[in-house]
Protein backbone atom coordinates (compact mmCIF):
# COMPACT_ATOMS: atom_id res chain seq x y z
CA UNK A 1 0.00 0.00 0.00
CA UNK A 2 1.57 3.32 -0.73
CA UNK A 3 2.34 6.01 1.61
CA UNK A 4 -0.83 8.23 -0.09
CA UNK A 5 -3.42 5.26 0.50
CA UNK A 6 -2.09 4.99 3.99
CA UNK A 7 -2.73 8.82 4.72
CA UNK A 8 -5.86 8.28 3.29
CA UNK A 9 -6.85 5.83 5.45
CA UNK A 10 -5.94 7.10 8.90
CA UNK A 11 -7.66 11.05 7.53
CA UNK A 12 -11.01 9.61 6.16
CA UNK A 13 -12.70 9.86 9.43
CA UNK A 14 -11.64 13.24 9.86
CA UNK A 15 -13.33 14.32 6.28
CA UNK A 16 -15.83 12.89 7.14
CA UNK A 17 -16.61 14.24 10.27
CA UNK A 18 -15.74 17.72 8.96
CA UNK A 19 -18.56 16.84 6.29
CA UNK A 20 -21.32 16.03 8.77
CA UNK A 21 -20.50 19.08 10.72
CA UNK A 22 -20.91 21.44 7.34
CA UNK A 23 -24.37 19.17 6.87
CA UNK A 24 -25.68 20.44 10.15
CA UNK A 25 -24.60 23.93 8.92
CA UNK A 26 -27.08 23.58 5.90
CA UNK A 27 -29.58 22.59 8.40
CA UNK A 28 -29.13 25.96 11.14
CA UNK A 29 -29.07 28.16 8.27
CA UNK A 30 -32.27 26.28 6.33
CA UNK A 31 -34.31 26.39 10.06
CA UNK A 32 -33.20 29.98 10.77
CA UNK A 33 -33.96 30.98 6.56
CA UNK A 34 -37.69 29.78 7.40
CA UNK A 35 -38.31 30.53 10.90
CA UNK A 36 -41.48 32.07 11.63
CA UNK A 37 -40.37 35.06 13.34
CA UNK A 38 -43.93 35.38 14.46
CA UNK A 39 -43.58 32.23 16.67
CA UNK A 40 -40.11 33.13 17.88
CA UNK A 41 -40.90 36.66 19.00
CA UNK A 42 -43.21 34.61 21.58
CA UNK A 43 -40.26 33.50 23.30
CA UNK A 44 -37.62 35.38 22.00
CA UNK A 45 -38.25 38.86 20.92
CA UNK A 46 -34.75 40.04 20.71
CA UNK A 47 -34.13 37.12 18.46
CA UNK A 48 -36.89 37.84 15.88
CA UNK A 49 -36.00 41.35 15.47
CA UNK A 50 -32.27 40.17 14.85
CA UNK A 51 -32.63 38.04 12.07
CA UNK A 52 -35.95 40.20 10.43
CA UNK A 53 -33.21 43.11 10.59
CA UNK A 54 -30.56 40.91 9.05
CA UNK A 55 -29.68 42.30 5.71
CA UNK A 56 -29.34 40.04 2.42
CA UNK A 57 -25.41 40.29 2.11
CA UNK A 58 -25.12 39.00 5.50
CA UNK A 59 -27.76 35.75 4.80
CA UNK A 60 -26.34 35.81 1.56
CA UNK A 61 -22.33 35.18 3.12
CA UNK A 62 -23.98 32.87 5.71
CA UNK A 63 -25.15 31.00 2.93
CA UNK A 64 -21.64 30.83 0.83
CA UNK A 65 -19.86 30.15 4.78
CA UNK A 66 -21.99 26.98 4.68
CA UNK A 67 -22.27 25.99 0.93
CA UNK A 68 -18.08 26.63 0.60
CA UNK A 69 -17.64 24.50 3.94
CA UNK A 70 -19.85 21.71 3.24
CA UNK A 71 -18.50 21.39 -0.76
CA UNK A 72 -14.78 21.70 1.11
CA UNK A 73 -16.21 18.46 3.00
CA UNK A 74 -17.43 16.61 0.05
CA UNK A 75 -14.28 17.34 -1.88
CA UNK A 76 -12.26 15.98 1.32
CA UNK A 77 -13.92 12.88 1.05
CA UNK A 78 -13.34 12.94 -2.55
CA UNK A 79 -9.94 13.39 -2.07
CA UNK A 80 -9.97 17.00 -4.12
CA UNK A 81 -6.99 19.77 -4.03
CA UNK A 82 -10.55 21.83 -4.34
CA UNK A 83 -10.73 21.81 -0.89
CA UNK A 84 -8.45 24.07 0.28
CA UNK A 85 -9.95 27.29 -1.53
CA UNK A 86 -13.75 26.57 -0.74
CA UNK A 87 -12.51 25.80 2.90
CA UNK A 88 -10.42 29.25 2.44
CA UNK A 89 -13.69 30.75 1.42
CA UNK A 90 -15.65 29.19 4.17
CA UNK A 91 -13.21 31.23 6.43
CA UNK A 92 -13.88 34.16 5.25
CA UNK A 93 -17.46 34.17 4.42
CA UNK A 94 -17.34 32.69 8.56
CA UNK A 95 -15.63 35.79 9.47
CA UNK A 96 -17.52 38.62 7.63
CA UNK A 97 -21.08 37.00 9.28
CA UNK A 98 -19.91 36.67 12.69
CA UNK A 99 -18.24 40.08 12.18
CA UNK A 100 -21.53 41.37 11.37
CA UNK A 101 -23.09 39.34 14.18
CA UNK A 102 -21.01 41.29 17.23
CA UNK A 103 -20.20 44.53 15.37
CA UNK A 104 -22.86 45.05 13.21
CA UNK A 105 -25.97 44.73 15.48
CA UNK A 106 -26.91 45.18 19.20
CA UNK A 107 -25.94 41.79 20.21
CA UNK A 108 -23.98 42.11 22.91
CA UNK A 109 -25.93 44.84 24.65
CA UNK A 110 -28.65 42.15 24.86
CA UNK A 111 -26.70 38.81 25.46
CA UNK A 112 -23.93 37.36 27.67
CA UNK A 113 -20.51 36.99 26.54
CA UNK A 114 -21.33 33.29 27.86
CA UNK A 115 -24.15 32.92 25.58
CA UNK A 116 -22.85 34.76 22.14
CA UNK A 117 -19.25 33.68 21.95
CA UNK A 118 -19.28 29.60 22.76
CA UNK A 119 -20.77 28.66 20.05
CA UNK A 120 -19.58 31.28 17.17
CA UNK A 121 -15.70 30.56 18.34
CA UNK A 122 -16.55 26.67 17.83
CA UNK A 123 -17.94 27.49 14.27
CA UNK A 124 -14.96 30.03 13.20
CA UNK A 125 -12.29 26.89 15.16
CA UNK A 126 -13.72 24.33 13.15
CA UNK A 127 -13.95 26.42 9.47
CA UNK A 128 -10.11 27.41 10.31
CA UNK A 129 -8.95 23.63 11.10
CA UNK A 130 -10.78 22.42 8.29
CA UNK A 131 -8.73 24.53 5.90
CA UNK A 132 -5.60 23.75 7.96
CA UNK A 133 -6.46 20.21 7.50
CA UNK A 134 -7.17 20.39 3.98
CA UNK A 135 -3.80 22.14 2.93
CA UNK A 136 -1.83 19.45 4.89
CA UNK A 137 -3.45 16.91 3.35
CA UNK A 138 -2.65 18.63 -0.28
CA UNK A 139 0.92 18.94 1.22
CA UNK A 140 1.18 15.44 2.24
CA UNK A 141 -0.04 14.24 -1.67
CA UNK A 142 -3.49 13.01 -0.45
CA UNK A 143 -5.45 15.34 -2.52
CA UNK A 144 -5.64 15.54 -6.00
Amino acid sequence: MSDTSKNWLTARWVAVLFLLWNFAGIGAFVMQWTLDLVELAKTDPYQAKTFAEMPGWAWATYGIAVASGTLSGLCLVLRRRAAVILAGIEVIAVLVQFGYTFFGTDLMQHKSLAETVPFPAVIILLAILQFFYSRWLAAKGVLS
